[in-house]
């Protein structure tokens, strides 16, 4: 039994199971709910319906007058000496051709295949046997000796042919090739031929001279005819070749279609095609009697070196010797397809009831888009599940759809996690946890206030800013400590220092000269020196300017008790007017106003390293910033709301801070965020996993948000490593073509399903929760794709190491010129002109034509646009605004006119 049978027995159960669970959801969900269920689920079921609809075609009631019969099983092959000599197989081959066809055609006399005549004349079948002739001129002889005494032993042998298609390979010369005719001629009474494609033995009609018959090719696949156009093409070559050589037998040795393999300009391989070449060209052949061998009779796997995946999808019968198509009714591509739906259905029906069920408050238009797309995800993972199954891969491209499985299964959970998001951001009418700022009367309890700050390597006057800042806080009782740690130029700590002292006693300064533990280590040492009265600890970085009022605002939150830390967004200043700080700061806007705000729902925030507010006594019990870990602030909240606290997220601005002022800062700073990420996951990846301990640790909201917000960085990882697959792929394609097929539509078609939906979740989402503009929005964008080669490089150098140097992002640093800039995106530059030379080379190499190169171009031109956006960036980092860029130009004018 085939494996595509295996699967069947239990579909009927399996679907009678599903119907029964969704009727009694179905009322649980209610009118509008079931609706929207119906639609997506008959949407999905008509889509599948609709990409394999059956073709009705002229039918075929006769015998098929002949078929090339090559007897190679799966196992077999010549290139490595395994030829068919198992007598039993070649039998059953025979047989299952009885009374099917009449006639078939041999390509060797060796190895076994002189068994051939003998076991098809058990049969009533007739040969055409051949000789394989090469550059070999023993194995040429053994041919032509087994050939001739063949041909005198067996009566079934109603004709001969010396040679394959060995003139168009250059393995012979026109004279030598007619040498060894002249041979086999001499030899035997029956009709001898040698076998080429028709234009060959329009370029040499000498060989005419020396046949008895001429036995043409004729295969318009391999001459990028379409497939409505195929049989009509043949008859003219057929014609062409009778009218060359009047009086002469014309013999179409090989005729036929591929089933499947890579498309060949418009000439596409399916089994549809395949199926609709041979009955029309066999109804053809009966009303006009031509003398015929269809190619094949089985396919034949070991020809994929020769001729690609093509090569080995010409038999009108599969390796495993079953019908790819009937020659009457109707013919369908993927017989399989209701199991693929059934699939898809399976798969979805279950997560997009729980969805509904649980998440009633979404409106019906934010249901029905997440519904479609759990669905669209669904059908995706059961088209590729299913592409070994319906497809005959050789075994590289199987290998390949192993690995690239769980790779597309987690880009689909990505796709999933961004579209939840959207979905409550979007279509939810109320958050649920909104917390907003107090106005706290005077005579109300006022906790003290510790505020850390931790300083490295800053300018002076930038510190001194936050500072004053500080100081203008309209809160009662507070105090300020200023840690400045490996520090050593003394003129950048000392004017601090003596500003600390202008300030007033409740302004400390400590300087500590080399200090382990980074900012972490500065902030524990503040722990050591806080006034013992304070309750609260506040962490603000340098660069930011504090609002009066923010202490007053968010310390009232703590009356709850069960309240840990209460954080407030990070925001940029100093930003307008300049091209690359503006790109920044909206995508650093991003997830404060999305990602922030929709982790609150579930007390399942990022702790920040500024602009928050922690309860002491928490520190006391839960242990203070871990100096292991670079991204000390996240690690620290992580560990506040696995000890059940609750977090409280206030989307207002308090502060705002400088962002970096060069993309090499803006890169380091968003590596050391994805770094400090993977070490959290890897010191902590237990809190992460599901816990049968109720109660205890994070609950599931929490470990979905920590894990999945995550997971969209391991999708940039898995960008870079497609990137350079991508590479080695193409290389693959140009430099070895006989080893090397397009990729499989079931990845190529999602990843561009995916780049898609990404663009549109982002634009999506910050027209309705970010308010910037639409050239902002786009900027955003652009920004936050430039990140993707920083962000694959943090992920996997998280993974593979346990320390990295805390990468301080650099303030108030000085313009870079712009040869400067463009070195600041050296690596992304690279990549992406790797990528568009792949792209040139696959388009130069194989034309325009085909679909699927042109899919593929479009892959490798997707996968560039991260590398050119950071190209983009970088470059704005240097002449960040129209003036400036005018500027510039006009300085440059000059100079480029005296050249």
């Amino acid at each position: 039994m085939s494996k595509k049978m295996l699967l069947i027995p239990h579909l009927k159960e399996l679907s009678a199971k599903i119907a029964r669970t969704v009727l009694t959801c179905g009322k649980k969900l209610g009118r509008t709910g079931t609706l929207i269920l119906l639609f997506i689920l008959g949407g999905n079921l008509l889509l599948w319906a609709g990409l394999n609809r059956p073709v009705q075609d002229e039918p075929w009631n006769g015998i098929v007058a002949g078929v090339s019969y090559s007897p190679y099983q799966k196992w077999e092959d010549p290139f490595k000496d395994k030829f068919p000599t198992v007598v039993k197989e070649m039998d059953r081959d025979l047989a299952l051709l009885k009374g099917k066809v009449s006639s078939i055609r041999t390509y060797s006399s060796i190895n076994g295949m002189e068994e051939v005549p003998r076991l098809a004349k058990k049969y009533g079948l007739t040969v055409t046997a051949g000789a394989w002739l090469d550059k070999r001129p023993a194995n040429n002889e053994r041919e032509i000796a087994n050939l001739i005494r063949s041909a005198k032993k067996y009566d079934n042998i109603e004709r001969v042919i010396v040679g394959n298609e060995s003139v168009l390979r250059g393995d012979l010369t026109v004279p030598e090739l007619i040498r060894y005719i002249e041979r086999v001629r001499k030899e035997v009474k029956v009709p001898v031929s040698t076998a080429e494609p028709w234009h060959v033995w329009l370029a040499h009609k000498e060989l005419a001279q020396h046949v008895d018959y001429i036995a043409i090719h004729v295969l318009p696949y391999w001459e990028r005819v379409p497939a409505e156009r195929a049989v009509d093409w043949v008859m003219s070559r057929y014609e062409q070749v009778k009218n060359a050589f009047p009086g002469k037998h014309i013999l179409l040795a090989e005729v036929g279609w591929p089933s499947a393999g890579s498309r060949r300009g418009p000439a596409k391989p399916s089994v549809i095609n395949e199926a609709k070449f041979v009955r029309e060209f066999l109804n053809v052949a009966s009303r006009q009697q031509l003398d015929y061998f269809i190619m094949e009779a089985f396919d034949q796997p070991w020809k994929l070196p020769l001729e690609g995946s093509v090569g080995a999808h010409w038999g009108i019968f599969n390796v495993e010797r079953q019908a790819k198509f009937p020659m009457q009714g109707d013919i369908l591509e993927n017989p399989l397809w209701p199991m693929e739906a059934g699939l898809a259905f399976a798969l979805a029906i279950f997560p997009i009831l729980w969805f509904f069920i649980h998440f009633k408050e979404i409106r019906p238009l934010g249901q029905a888009v997440f519904a479609f797309l759990i669905q669209a995800a669904a059908s995706l993972m059961a088209w590729t599940a299913f592409v070994p199954i319906v497809d005959d891969l050789p075994l590289f491209s199987e290998i390949m759809w192993g690995v690239l499985l769980p790779a597309q299964f987690g880009l689909l959970m990505v796709v999933l996690i961004n579209g939840f998001e959207m979905t409550e951001m979007i279509w939810k009418p109320n958050l649920r946890r909104r917390f907003l700022s107090y106005n706290g009367s005077n005579d109300r309890y006022w906790p003290m206030v510790s505020l850390h700050v931790a300083v490295c390597n800053e300018p002076p006057d930038m510190v001194i800013q936050m500072l004053n800042s500080l100081a203008r806080l309209d809160y009662p009782i507070y105090e300020v400590l200023v840690i400045d740690n490996n520090t050593y130029d003394a003129r950048l700590w000392e004017p601090v220092k003596k500003h600390c002292k202008h300030l007033g006693r409740r302004f400390k300064f400590f300087h500590l000269g080399r200090w382990p533990g980074y900012k972490a280590g500065a902030l524990n040492f503040a722990l050591t020196r806080t006034d013992p009265k304070a309750e609260i600890i506040g962490v603000v970085d340098s660069d930011y300017i504090v609002q009066p009022n923010w202490l007053r605002s968010l310390v009232p939150h703590f009356d709850r008790p069960s309240v840990g830390f209460v954080q407030a967004p990070q925001d940029q200043r100093g930003w307008e007017g300049n091209l690359f700080k503006e790109m920044c700061n909206w995508e650093y806007n991003g997830f404060f106003h999305i990602g922030m705000v929709h982790r609150n729902e579930r007390n399942a925030i990022i702790q920040h390293g500024t602009m928050t507010l922690i309860r002491k006594k928490v520190i006391d019990k839960i242990g203070k910033w871990s100096e292991w870990c670079i991204c000390e602030d996240a690690e620290f909240g992580m560990r506040l709301l696995h000890a059940g606290y609750e977090s409280v997220y206030v989307n207002e601005c308090f502060g705002r801070g400088l962002t970096p002022d060069t993309f090499a800062g803006y890169k380091g700073q968003r590596f050391r965020w994805v770094y400090g990420a993977m070490q959290i996951i890897k010191h902590h990846w237990r809190w992460l996993v599901p816990d049968l301990k109720k109660g205890r640790g994070l609950t599931m909201a929490q470990k979905y948000h920590f894990a999945m917000g995550w997971l969209p960085w391991f999708a940039d990882a898995l960008h870079m490593i497609f990137t350079f697959a991508g590479l080695c792929w193409t290389a693959g394609l140009v430099v070895w073509p006989q080893y090397f097929e397009f990729p499989l539509a079931a990845f190529i078609v999602p990843t561009l399903g995916i780049f898609a939906f990404k663009i549109t979740h982002s634009l999506a989402l910050y027209k309705t929760r970010v308010p910037c503009t639409l050239p902002q929005r786009i900027g955003a964008a652009i920004a936050g794709m430039s990140l993707t080669h920083t962000i694959a490089k943090a992920v996997f150098r998280g993974l593979i190491t346990s320390k990295q140097p805390f990468l301080r992002t650099p303030k108030d640093e000085s313009r870079p010129p712009l040869i400067q800039g463009i070195l600041m995106a050296r690596e992304e530059g690279l990549m992406f002109l790797l990528l568009m030379l792949a792209a040139c080379n696959i388009f130069v190499f194989y034309g325009g034509s085909d679909l699927e190169v042109l899919t593929w171009i479009a892959v490798l031109l997707i996968q560039s646009i991260p590398y050119l956006a950071a190209i983009i960036v970088s470059v704005a980092s240097t002449v960040p605004t129209l003036a400036d860029f005018k500027t510039w130009l006009n300085v440059k004018r000059p100079q480029m006119q005296r050249i």
